[in-house]
């Protein structure tokens, strides 16, 4: 696997640190795998955990990356329906209109520059009916600039982008119960922590890229001393309800 995906930013089922990030990514893959049907698309493959639990309910899926990894090629080796393709979006290169069924895309809005062009190439190959299911973070409840990201949406912020191309917006979003969110207290506290060095404010003040990597070093440090905090918390620890206030992650389903 390449050394460029080496990040935070790319959640490990198998590091005990990334545990509380693991298990709410893994309830948004078993809730769209509750819904989809058909042909698939996957935007953003990612470390892999979710192929093999959405394939199952596919007819055909396709998952697509930025990245180069034997990832996505080992799973279209052992998995009959999964094609893997290397592709930076938008466009959807070679993706032909009114194909999938399903379009899921987790964690990934966020990085993309142009987010209504990427939403607009989603509407293009999705069938009409077709739905489009994606996560991203709630901004009200970051707890630092994430200089991995373009940007990240109020629920207003991404209703008002999705609207844009989708006739039907659904917002839902990830809550997590009172473990989760003792979790999160700590992490905040911790965080606070580390950001009062910054006396200079230098993370709005910063262009992103000067600060990617010592955020990743930072936050890994920090994933690491809460580890065992975070260690315990189960996908049954969060749940999904209609996006209000206080969701950790924002999970819309819209229709073409």
């Amino acid at each position: 696997m390449s050394k460029k995906i080496q990040t935070a930013e790319r959640v490990s089922h198998s590091d005990v640190s990334d545990n509380y990030v693991y298990q709410r990514s893994v309830l948004a893959y078993v809730e769209a795998a509750k819904l989809i049907h058909g042909n698939v698309l996957e935007i953003g493959t990612g470390s892999g955990y979710g192929v093999e639990m959405l394939s199952q309910k596919a007819d055909t899926f396709l998952t697509i990356d930025k990245f180069a990894s034997n990832v996505g090629v080992e799973l279209s080796e052992k998995i009959d329906n999964v094609e893997f393709k290397q592709m930076t979006v938008p466009p959807l290169t070679g993706l032909p209109d009114n194909h999938f069924d399903f379009v899921v895309s987790f964690q990934v809005i966020e990085h993309i520059k142009k987010d209504l062009a990427f939403v607009q190439e989603i509407h293009r190959v999705l069938k009409p009916g077709g739905k489009f299911i994606l996560t991203t973070p709630n901004k009200k409840m970051s707890l630092t600039r994430n200089p991995w990201h373009i940007r990240e949406y109020t629920i207003d912020e991404l209703t008002t982008l999705l609207k844009k191309a989708f006739a039907s917006v659904t917002p839902k979003g990830v809550f997590g119960n009172g473990e989760v969110m003792k979790y999160y207290e700590d992490n905040k506290a911790s965080v606070r922590r580390i950001m009062r060095f910054d006396v200079l404010n230098l993370q709005y003040r910063l262009p992103r890229q000067f600060l990617q990597i010592p955020y990743d070093i930072l936050n890994r440090r920090n994933r690491k001393k809460l580890s065992d905090n975070g260690s315990h918390i189960k996908m049954e620890d969060y749940f999904i309800e209609d996006a209000k206030e206080g969701c950790i992650d924002l999970f819309y389903i819209v229709e073409k």
